[in-house]
């Protein structure tokens, strides 16, 4: 059956047009979205975190061998988050009897980071080099109850280090800071007022306008001189002159 059909009888929920003051308000709109059951976030440091990197590419020659191997040891230089995206695995839910719609969640965050460092060769060579930081999560979130429409879990990520060392082997010693943001999500269909489509505007094109201060200039040049004269003839003109208001004149 459509939502417009007239044995539909529960239409107060289907799209179509909203009655009575709609404050501008023109339709009700059926859209698909993510719906955000539930969320939290986590902010931590982690210490002394062993991460092993791989695919280790030069990021800009200082006069070596471009193709060559690095030459250890590595230097570490710094390293971050290299996507907003983490991978969660490991994934537990357990729901809380006591605590209806609330469940117990357990999961390991994977979050991608890149790590640049510079070798011992002579002269150096700068690297980036992949690698992952595993975050343990256990915390409480609400749950929504069973459905044909399952629910999942994503985490957004961001990382950022402190400080490390290289330890050998393609292992770097980090100390980082770690955002994880845990989110209980469906894609549901959602019903919701609208004022009607966007207005899409012209685009407006860049320009570099570089001659603007130039053609801001006057056509003909200004003389100083002559405006001096004329101030001071109209002082001489005056039949009473003040000293505050007239500085060309000698009271």
């Amino acid at each position: 059956m459509s939502f417009y059909s007239y044995k539909n009888c529960n239409q107060d929920n289907c799209p179509g047009p909203l009655k009575g003051d709609a404050r501008g308000l023109r339709e009700k709109v059926c859209v698909q979205v993510k719906k955000v059951y539930d969320s939290c976030m986590q902010q931590e440091q982690l210490d002394k975190v062993c991460v092993t990197v791989s695919d280790m590419t030069p990021v800009c020659g200082c006069g070596g061998d471009a193709t060559a191997p690095f030459t250890p040891p590595l230097c570490f230089e710094s390293c971050r988050s290299s996507g907003y995206t983490g991978a969660i695995r490991n994934l537990i839910i357990d729901r809380i009897c006591d605590r209806p719609g609330f469940a117990r969640v357990r999961c390991a965050v994977d979050i991608p980071i890149d790590v640049l460092f510079t070798d011992s060769s002579c002269p150096c060579r700068e690297g980036l080099a992949h690698g992952t930081v595993t975050v343990a999560k256990d915390v409480i979130l609400c749950i929504p109850d069973e459905s044909i429409v399952p629910f999942t879990m994503e985490s957004l990520v961001s990382a950022v280090c402190v400080s490390g060392r290289y330890c050998g082997n393609s292992t770097f010693e980090l100390t980082i800071c770690v955002t994880v943001i845990l989110k209980v999500i469906a894609e549901v269909e959602m019903l919701i007022p609208s004022y009607g489509f966007c207005s899409v505007p012209p685009c407006e094109e860049f320009a570099e306008n570089v001659c603007d201060e130039f053609f801001s200039l006057p056509i003909f040049p200004q003389s100083p001189c002559a405006a001096n004269s004329s101030n001071a003839s109209n002082c001489n003109n005056q039949t009473a002159c003040s000293c505050s208001s007239c500085t060309a004149c000698k009271c």
